[in-house]
């Protein structure tokens, strides 16, 4: 209770009334996302073309819109994240005998649903396919419904018609010219303000989690083709591979944020993801949508600096991203297959921005590297999802895995991960002394050692089930891992430098 004063500032009890009913909207207030983009997220998701529906279906009018998004999709009503704050503070009136009601402009249908799940609404007013309740047509709707008064809670610029009407207002998550205009209308008229709550914005950690900036230490493979070639010295070089680097940061980024709006329903399942911007609702759909344009322009204004190449790897990555993102992250094997050749992809980034040849040891190590590493992720998913169930043939959220595929992922990982260990060992065999840069080969074999651990770390600590969901990222905040890490970069500089053994 004491979070929810913190949040919401309830007026005192001579401010208003539990005599006149308590009506709420629905998106922004009681659910901390809007009804519609959800809908519209999962038709298009569902149905790519679709788009071209909606825009018939908007042409025709909202509430047909609505409507017919309702009869066309499902969407979990049960998993939409609530404004707790306000749920708890409406629960708390209707337990002491006030009227609650729910005014949404979202399809009846809908907004029935809703009120099941909440288990305390006496009266739903919703739009029905004919008319949109929203701005004016709610405000009339109200008046008319409850003549002697009603307190209203909402959240935008079009409440102001209904906060008119209102005996007491609620301002939930207004921005701030709504605010003012509603707080200045309640002074002029002598209305209580029952609550208000500011709106709670992104903020720089929200925006720096929603782009997952902590993964662009993964496009740090863009510089290892630089370092290979022996070109540490090349600040043309440097420059290039650090244009190539902040691209495929924009891009990574947005394709991030295309893929949590693709996901969103299914990260409201997981344990660790429905705790995501988006699928929390501390980020807006409209955001998301809004942001993933700006950051693939972005993107390719900054490849093109550097060259067309550049510019169609990127595309390569951004079509192959969608690919994984639309289907293919459903299909078991396929799915770690395109994550393997996205990580690659980094290195061949890496190898058309500094314009070196192509060394097929590398490109072969890290698809068998990166396919072990993403086999290891899909078997923590599966190990976390097998605590919740003792169904063996249940099937993981979202991914094309069930429960009694454990021991294949494990088996699989392993042989992907020793077979990128007899790649370099290969290499080391075969080919290093052969390459110009090395001064003191014997150093090399430190890395093979150092891999060969951090991986048996890797899935060893995996079975244990001490592994979050991504190993890369665990490696960066893992003592253990880093020091095998600080043993490969000794390895190589020794190698590189010529120091005597």
């Amino acid at each position: 209770m004491n979070e929810i004063n913190q949040k919401l500032h309830l007026g005192t009890s001579s401010d208003c009334s539990d005599a006149v009913p308590l009506v709420l909207d629905v998106d922004g207030v009681v659910l901390a996302t809007d009804m519609l983009y959800e809908m519209a997220l999962a038709f298009v998701k569902n149905n790519p073309f679709g788009i071209f529906l909606l825009l018939y279906w908007l042409i025709a009018g909202k509430a047909v819109l609505k409507k017919r998004l309702a009869e066309h999709t499902q969407i979990d009503i049960d998993r939409l994240p609530l404004n707790e704050s306000v749920v708890a503070n409406a629960r708390s009136a209707h337990d002491r005998g006030r009227m609650v009601v729910l005014a949404t402009a979202a399809d009846e249908s809908l907004a029935r649903r809703l009120a099941q799940r909440l288990g305390f609404i006496d009266l739903v007013m919703a739009s029905d396919g004919a008319t949109n309740l929203k701005g004016g047509a709610r405000a009339d709707a109200l008046t008319a419904r409850f003549p002697d008064g009603f307190a209203y809670f909402g959240d935008s610029a079009s409440d102001l018609h209904v906060w008119k009407r209102a005996r007491s207002i609620g301002i939930i998550g207004a921005d701030r010219a709504t605010a003012a205009a509603a707080r200045a209308h309640a002074k002029d008229r002598s209305k209580p303000v029952e609550c208000a709550m500011p709106r709670s914005g992104l903020g720089l950690k929200g925006w720096a989690r929603a782009l997952r900036l902590h993964q662009w230490a993964k496009n740090l493979l863009v510089f290892a083709p630089l370092v290979l070639a022996g070109l540490l010295t090349d600040p043309g070089a440097w420059l290039s591979a650090g244009i190539a680097f902040l691209a495929l940061g924009l891009l990574a980024s947005a394709t991030y944020l295309l893929n949590d709006l693709l996901d969103i329903v299914d990260d409201r399942q997981h344990w660790t993801k429905r705790n995501r911007p988006l699928a929390s609702g501390r980020m807006r759909i409209t955001q998301a949508v809004a942001a993933i344009p700006v950051g693939i322009a972005g993107s390719v204004l900054l490849g093109s600096l550097v060259g067309y190449q550049v510019v169609g790897v990127l595309t390569i990555y951004l079509g192959l991203t969608l690919a994984y993102s639309l289907h293919f992250k459903r299909k078991p094997v396929i799915d770690v297959f395109m994550l393997a050749t996205l990580f690659t992809l980094r290195l061949v980034l890496g190898i058309v921005a500094v314009g070196v040849a192509a060394s097929p040891w590398l490109l072969v190590f890290s698809m068998f590297l990166f396919a072990s590493l993403s086999f290891a992720k899909r078997q923590t998913e599966v190990l976390r999802f097998a605590e919740r169930t003792s169904d063996m043939a249940a099937k993981l959220s979202g991914r094309g895995y069930f429960v009694a595929d454990a021991p294949f992922i494990l088996a699989m990982g392993i042989a992907s991960g020793m077979a990128s260990m007899v790649i370099m060992v290969l290499y080391l065999t075969q080919d290093a002394m052969h390459v110009g840069i090395y001064a003191q080969t014997q150093w090399l074999w430190g890395i093979p050692l150092a891999l060969f651990l951090w991986l048996s770390r890797i899935w060893m600590i995996g079975q244990r089930g001490e592994l979050l969901d991504d190993p890369v990222v665990f490696a960066m905040k893992d003592p253990k891992s880093l020091v095998l890490c600080a043993i490969v970069l000794m390895s190589f500089i020794m190698a590189l430098i010529g120091v005597p053994l």
